[in-house]
């Protein structure tokens, strides 16, 4: 096998794990050098990213590999692309450490977060393979942008509470906070799609689970082009919290009459009051919303 050069990226909160050692040292005993760099405290990952795309112009860097959740993963990329000449790409290949609470894109390639070591060993085995990238404002993700009350249960459900309930924990949170529930107003334009209403929650996924598994895009590729646009209208009262619970449990499939779904290059998103979006589980505020695909813009180890 090809001697690979994988750079981790480790999110200090993962730092002292026994089975992230253990993986390290399984990895260079197959022949491959693994150069760590731990995160401390915030702008380190722009940082060490910035590092590492200097490193490879010496010592070449075959995959960065990030070692967290779906936020680190979000932070690798969004420094990796910043400034990046459109249509070109990154100058190594990426793959995912899955040490997070969720873990969603990562249980959407296949990885398993219970066994670290093989998924540090998949990062040199798989193929590197185009995969698309989902852009909002600016920002990117590459795995699902949320919208509306859903979204709100993601980014405030207590961490404590995640890692004792798992997914679950964002129904019991969602439920605690009913009485907050209201419907956001939105007029969505899309290349030949348009709607008009009041939603529940939204998603657009270049993945397809978000928010601790919760099938939200189920029919989304991360190579195809194209953006799946969910949209979760807002019920007639009384039918709010029973909408609620199907969608953090069960995700859109088990929807009385389905949600409205589309695949989309680009669309533009307008609320009549701020609403939060969440892009791989980091929060953003606003009422202007435009959301593009960049097709093929990175390599994945997937």
């Amino acid at each position: 096998m090809e001697k690979h050069h994988l750079r981790l990226i480790l999110n200090g909160k993962s730092a002292g794990r026994d089975d992230v050692r253990s993986a390290v040292e399984a990895v260079r005993s197959m022949g491959h050098d693994v150069s760590v760099r731990v995160t401390y405290e915030a702008g380190d990952v722009e940082r060490l990213v910035r590092d590492a795309l200097r490193d490879h112009e010496s010592e070449r860097i075959d995959t960065l590999v990030s070692g967290g959740g779906d936020g680190t993963l979000n932070e690798v990329l969004d420094a990796a692309l910043h400034g990046l000449p459109e249509g070109e790409k990154p100058p190594f290949s990426f793959a995912v450490l899955p040490l997070g609470t969720a873990n969603d894109f990562a249980n959407h390639i296949g990885l398993d977060p219970a066994d670290i070591t093989s998924c540090l060993r998949f990062a040199v085995r798989a193929s590197a393979k185009p995969t698309d990238i989902g852009e909002v404002n600016g920002c990117v993700f590459v795995n699902m942008a949320t919208g509306g009350f859903g979204s709100q249960v993601t980014s405030q459900t207590d961490p404590n509470l995640k890692r004792v309930l798992g997914g679950a924990a964002y129904l019991f949170t969602g439920l605690q906070r009913f009485s907050e529930l209201s419907a956001c107003e939105a007029r969505i334009e899309a290349d030949d799609f348009s709607w008009e209403g009041s939603f529940l929650a939204l998603a657009v996924g270049n993945g397809r689970r978000a928010g601790g598994g919760i099938r939200l895009c189920p029919d989304a590729k991360l190579d195809d082009g194209f953006l799946d646009l969910t949209i979760v209208p807002f019920p007639q009262s009384g039918k709010v919290i029973d909408l609620l619970s199907v969608l953090l449990d069960s995700g859109v499939d088990d929807i009385n009459g389905g949600p409205i779904q589309r695949k989309v290059r680009n669309l533009k998103i307008e609320t009549q009051q701020p609403v939060q979006f969440n892009l791989d589980g980091e929060p953003m505020n606003g009422q202007s919303w435009q959301i593009g695909i960049r097709h093929h813009q990175i390599d994945l180890r997937r």
